[in-house]
């Protein structure tokens, strides 16, 4: 209520809005964010059905699996809203985006926030999702008229099956056509006409006669695409430029307080208020004495190392070297490492890194929730376990390359750097230096850090993000296809197990210079600079799969005193990017082909002339047609079935 009188005494003269607050008050609109919004209802009849978030996919985790929402299921979601009488819907996210620097919540969401967006995270068109979205919206704004102006009327079409209809005063006609059986296709009878309406569907008819688009009936090509690698190259314009190899500068950090301690103080503090998040890295450093008789130094076993954290990871150094590492996941930040360790006799140095990995952004309470050390512990002494978490620990905030700012172009030469050609592989707390010329081309550029360990990555200055090859497990269950019908949640359609969440990290054109680019990267635990490569990301390959049924108004040109048949108009389109043309078909059948782009395989019915009819229309052209035609194939092939064709094409 404060925050609505605050607003509204504003008098700024457009609506206030307070997202999934369901109890706003008088005059401020609450509104839906979910998956579906089409059983939303605001508070008030005076209100507008607004769904502000329509997530058409989730995010990343690092560690975890990539989620995919089907294109057919988001526009089940929006056509649903605006059969239930919706007034405005908005995407979440339309353009994919990245979480540039340090500005990735979570935590442990990845540097990508792609989303599964309809344009993805570096700018491409995502198909067919982009596409099937666009068609939907032109079939919506169709019926426009009757929508503004009508009031609806229900008409039951069966036990999962409905119509909404929309007329107007002056009798302009709309309706929606919806089945929400998650498993059967079922045929309908509105207004004296039969219609097929697929399982999990809704047909838009804009004049209450023909389909102008299903939901489940996606005609849009299917883009595939790759990120084509392409090596580091030696900077022209750089003092490199008498030698072909690459060469590094390498600068390595001391384990522990560098310099002098910030502050000293007995057991812990909490991470994020010491940090106040200006940095990712925390030191947490104390000392032991060891006796020469204990055990472990004359043979036994070896002592074991046990630190507990609130989160969100730790690199554990004993003695100036990496021990081991941990970290919690996207859904549990706490986590407890164990680890054997080597100590000498007497003094021993324990240096813990703790890090963030991005803070929490959503739910009650989150401003209390905390990071760092909660415990640390050495099991195997004589006398049992020494506990040094009442020990007196010295505390350094950040890196010492970040506080000289190392990464900047004004700050590079702040450090005494060595210049390797061979730099150091596997290597903690390492900070890699290499000048280097764009890639080549236009099409947008993303950095692959497969072989490198955890960090940060900056391009002349600005700032990539963290970098993390984090693999989700071989033993999750991940899906080749996804099947739209039924309600979509975050882990119904999910790819990349074993694989790294995230490889690839966006960097955009507009940082490059034409050459003397300074690419400077921190390597926490260790990695393989050499194999760090850039890629171009680029369409390479072209699918589509249309039947025979589906809708194929020109919903450029409606007019609705034209009588469509499908049959005869129906018809399957490929293009490929600008500067690249149809250089191969790789697989076409026209008759029962089953399968999605890259797995297609022939049916039962078959036409054995579909590759060739396929290239004739299509081979070394950027775009082409092919009509489900007598004159494409045969009439009396496989009678009595409904007929597609599936087609997969090489751009080049």
């Amino acid at each position: 209520m404060w925050a609505a009188n605050m607003a509204l005494s504003q008098d700024i003269g457009v609506p206030w809005i307070m997202c999934q607050q369901y109890d706003a008050p008088d005059h401020v609109i609450n509104t839906c964010n979910s998956f579906y919004c089409d059983q939303f209802t605001p508070n008030s009849p005076d209100k507008p059905k607004f769904w502000t978030e329509n997530w058409p996919g989730w995010f990343k985790t690092f560690g975890a699996r990539n989620p995919h929402r089907p294109p057919e299921d988001i526009a089940f979601a929006v056509a649903r809203f605006f059969q239930k009488g919706g007034s405005l819907q908005n995407y979440y996210m339309y353009h994919g985006g990245t979480n540039f620097a340090r500005t990735s919540g979570g935590p442990f969401i990845t540097t990508s926030y792609d989303y599964d967006a309809p344009i993805d995270e570096y700018g491409l068109a995502r198909l067919p999702k982009w596409a099937h979205l666009k068609d939907l919206h032109k079939a919506i704004k169709l019926s426009e008229n009757a929508l503004l102006h009508g009031d609806p009327k229900l008409v039951q079409l069966g036990p999962l099956q409905e119509a909404d209809v929309y007329v107007d005063s002056a009798g302009t006609c709309a309706a929606f056509l919806s089945n929400v059986d998650e498993a059967n296709d079922k045929l309908v009878v509105f207004k004296n006409k039969s219609y097929n309406l697929p399982a999990w569907s809704v047909s838009i008819l804009p004049d209450c006669k023909n389909v102008a688009f299903n939901t489940a009936k996606v005609q849009s090509q299917t883009s595939v695409v790759d990120m084509v690698p392409e090596n580091l190259e030696v900077s022209t314009s750089s003092a490199q430029n008498y030698s072909k190899e690459i060469q590094w500068d390498i600068f390595i950090e001391k384990a522990g307080v560098w310099g002098e301690a910030d502050f000293v103080r007995k057991g812990f503090v909490d991470h994020i208020n010491t940090t106040k998040d200006t940095t990712d890295y925390l030191w947490y450093t104390t000392s032991l004495d060891v006796d020469e008789d204990e055990i472990f130094l004359m043979g036994g076993r070896q002592p074991i190392l046990i630190v507990e954290s609130k989160g969100h990871a730790v690199h554990t150094f004993v003695n100036q070297k990496l021990a081991a590492s941990a970290a919690g996941n996207g859904s549990v930040s706490a986590f407890k490492l164990e680890t054997p360790i080597t100590l000498r006799a007497g003094k021993n140095e324990i240096a813990l890194l703790s890090m963030t990995v991005g803070l929490q952004n959503a739910g009650p309470f989150y401003e209390w929730v905390g990071a760092g050390l909660s415990s640390v512990r050495i099991n195997g002494f004589r006398n049992g376990t020494m506990d040094l978490s009442s020990n007196v620990w010295s505390y350094k905030i950040g890196l010492e390359g970040e506080h000289r700012s190392i990464y900047m172009q004004n700050g590079v030469n702040n450090v005494k750097w060595v210049r390797r050609s061979q730099p150091p592989k596997n290597q903690p707390l390492t900070w890699y230096k290499v000048v280097v010329d764009p890639p080549k081309g236009t099409e947008p550029v993303g950095l692959d850090m497969k072989y490198m360990g955890k960090g940060q990555v900056w391009l002349n200055g600005n700032a990539i993000g963290r970098y993390w090859p984090r693999t989700s497990s071989i033993n999750d269950k991940c899906t080749t296809s996804c099947n739209y019908r039924g309600k979509f949640f975050p882990d119904k359609c999910l790819t990349g197990c074993g694989e790294p969440t995230q490889r690839w990290y966006h960097v955009p054109r507009s940082w490059f210079l034409q050459a003397g680019n300074t690419l400077v990267i921190f390597e926490e635990k260790g990695g393989d600079p050499t194999k760090i490569t850039f890629a171009r990301r680029r369409v390479t390959a072209i699918c589509s799969f249309v039947s025979e049924d589906y809708p194929s108004m020109d919903l450029e040109s409606w007019d609705k005193s034209i009588s469509y048949s499908s049959g005869n108009r129906t018809g399957l389109h490929l293009n490929c990017p600008e500067s690249t043309v149809i250089s191969s078909i790789t697989f076409a059948s026209y008759g029962s082909p089953s399968g999605t782009c890259g797995t297609y395989s022939p049916g039962t019915c078959h036409h054995p002339n579909s590759i060739s009819v396929v290239e004739k229309a299509c081979l070394s052209k950027r775009e082409c047609s092919i009509q489900f035609s007598e004159e494409s194939f045969s009439k009396d092939l496989c009678p009595g079935i409904t007929k597609s064709l599936a087609v997969e094409a090489l751009c080049s």
